[in-house]
């Protein structure tokens, strides 16, 4: 099972993916206009609610709403299922809500899995993200030149052994972790369990 962001959302990979026998569930974006198109004039409102959860980090509660349909016709190679999730995220200072509608189209049929488990899939793809995410805030990772051999996974490699250090030694905020271990140079030593 591969998930994917907007970016990968593309007809040759999910091509790939069936061809080894691989399912997949990715999310559809303005890259891919006609298929996002098609997705937004199903009947949506004529589909029952399949599932909700509700949640609290980083300073908001959010709810998610999901509803799955059973499809045979869209432009993209293997899909069975149609997804919609609603996400209604809530500033838990200034009560200030925001609802954002996401689209995902998946080859696993609605046996194979139910709409429970396409939302935990989609939910888990976030987890990738957010890594992801702190790579390219922290250590601009999206930014480096590096581009020939091993050198990007290498460094990859690095940035992740760096993040799961600090976050194994209790540590939240990874830049400001980063910058006080870089104030001494016995810090990182300590982090790692070498002194």
């Amino acid at each position: 099972m591969v998930t994917s962001d907007a970016m990968h959302t593309q007809r040759e990979h999910a091509a790939y993916l069936l061809g080894r026998g691989t399912d997949y569930i990715v999310i559809v974006k303005g890259n891919q206009k006609k298929l996002r198109k098609q997705l937004k004039s199903l009947p949506w409102r004529e589909i029952p609610l399949q599932g909700h959860t509700k949640g609290t980090s980083h300073g908001r509660s959010e709810i998610r709403r999901i509803k799955v349909a059973t499809v045979h016709n869209l432009l993209f190679p293997g899909a069975r299922q149609a997804v919609q999730i609603k996400r209604r995220r809530t500033d838990r200072k200034t009560g200030k809500a925001t609802i954002k509608t996401v689209y995902a189209v998946t080859s696993l049929t609605a046996e194979q899995a139910p709409a429970t488990q396409l939302a935990a899939l989609a939910r888990g793809h976030w987890a990738i993200e957010a890594l992801h995410h702190v790579r390219d805030t922290t250590f601009a990772e999206d930014a480096s030149q590096l581009r020939t051999g091993n050198a990007p996974r290498v460094m990859a490699t690095w940035r992740n052994l760096a993040i799961g250090a600090l976050r194994l030694g209790g540590v939240t905020n990874i830049a400001a972790g980063l910058r006080r271990n870089a104030r001494d140079p016995r810090r990182p030593l300590a982090l790692l369990g070498l002194t």
